[in-house]
């Protein structure tokens, strides 16, 4: 049997599916590296230790270990699936008969770094810059495809001392597909520990990154919220909807409120010259999320769309204005069609970045 383990970014972050693979082998085989967050389970073991760029010689022994009848136990950081270990021992399996092989996954690099950032990850790609087996056009293909995507992305291998061009490459397709105020996470493992900034796709270039860097790009909706990086995913805050709310949307299910500029209204403008007044009371409030800059009160449980005037922006109003009739058909569907809203916002929010 070869148990193909992820220990994960830390021995504090290893499982017990992990250890318990550990402690029951016989032979183990790792990068050096690898040995060191280990090395008090690993007494009367066969300790193999092998150099950076030996992968297929790592399996090979591992497979002829375990022909051997012993159990044998490859040790991979992270998740031994994702840019692994896993992947080299089935490509060699195929050449032998009766080999048994389990992987053991382990905390990856995106999941750890999002965990030091808040909560930056909803549908995202996982992509390495290293070049040294994947050529340069095939990675430029993914970041294109995922930036074009609105993916969130997690970067590894992002730059060394002697492959800057990959991460180049890279850079320019972000900036080209993506706003420069586009949240980004760095997370960086050093000899102290692990670090973690929060900036923006313009100002990456301002810190440290190397091939101990995982870097996290937010997509069109991500934010910065207390120094944390967030993508909402959507979810509904529940409240009444407001007697003054309800009052104009009677009037605007009669088609008696203004489309456009309301130059009559007293207050306007609410936020800047020439903004569409359509929709006077935001039909999404509260949203609960700041990717359009409204934010919460804090310890006042009140939502505040004061910083957002993207409701009021005439790109928004046409695109809500084609689904909005199918869904809000009486006032109360604001509030009993409230995920059929919030949908239709991040539809908009996707066309209108």
């Amino acid at each position: 049997m070869i148990s193909v383990i992820g220990i994960g970014p830390s021995r504090e972050d290893m499982s017990i599916r992990a250890l318990n693979a550990i402690k029951a082998a016989e032979v183990i085989i790792a990068y050096k590296a690898y040995i060191k967050p280990i090395e008090d389970l690993l007494e009367g073991k066969e300790i193999i230790k092998k150099g950076m760029g030996d992968e297929i010689e790592r399996a090979e022994i591992a497979i002829q270990k375990s022909k051997e009848g012993q159990k044998v136990a490859i040790i991979s950081s992270g998740d031994p699936g994702v840019f692994g270990m896993g992947n080299v021992v089935f490509q060699l399996i195929g050449k032998y008969s009766d080999t048994e092989v389990e992987i053991i996954p382990g905390i990856t690099a995106a999941t750890f770094a999002a965990s030091k950032l808040g909560a930056p990850l909803h549908d995202f790609a996982v992509i390495s810059l290293s070049d040294i087996l994947t050529p340069i056009s095939e990675i430029k293909r993914k970041v294109e495809s995922a930036s074009k995507g609105d993916f969130v992305i997690a970067i590894y291998n992002p730059l060394s001392k002697t492959r800057k061009e990959p991460f180049e490459v890279a850079y320019k397709i972000l900036m080209e597909n993506k706003k420069p105020s586009t949240p980004v996470g760095i997370v960086r493992s050093h000899e102290e520990g692990v670090s973690a900034i929060v900036t923006t796709l313009d100002k990456i270039r301002d810190h440290e990154i190397n091939m101990s860097t995982t870097i996290i790009i937010g997509n069109s909706m991500t934010y910065i919220q207390d120094g944390y990086m967030v993508t909402p995913r959507g979810y509904v805050v529940r409240s009444d909807i407001h007697p003054l709310s309800r009052e104009f949307y009677e009037r605007f299910l009669e088609g008696e409120v203004v489309e456009g500029p309301n130059f009559e209204c007293e207050f306007y403008p609410c936020h800047e010259e020439g903004e569409n007044c359509t929709f006077c009371y935001c039909p999404f409030y509260p949203c609960g999320d700041s990717s359009t800059g409204g934010h919460w009160i804090k310890d006042k449980g009140v939502w505040s769309c004061q910083n957002c005037d993207w409701i009021h922006k005439d790109k928004t109003v046409q695109c809500i204005q084609t689904k909005f009739p199918e869904i809000v058909k009486e006032v109360d569907d604001l509030k009993k069609r409230k995920k059929e809203l919030l949908k239709l916002r991040r539809e908009c929010i996707k066309e209108t970045e």
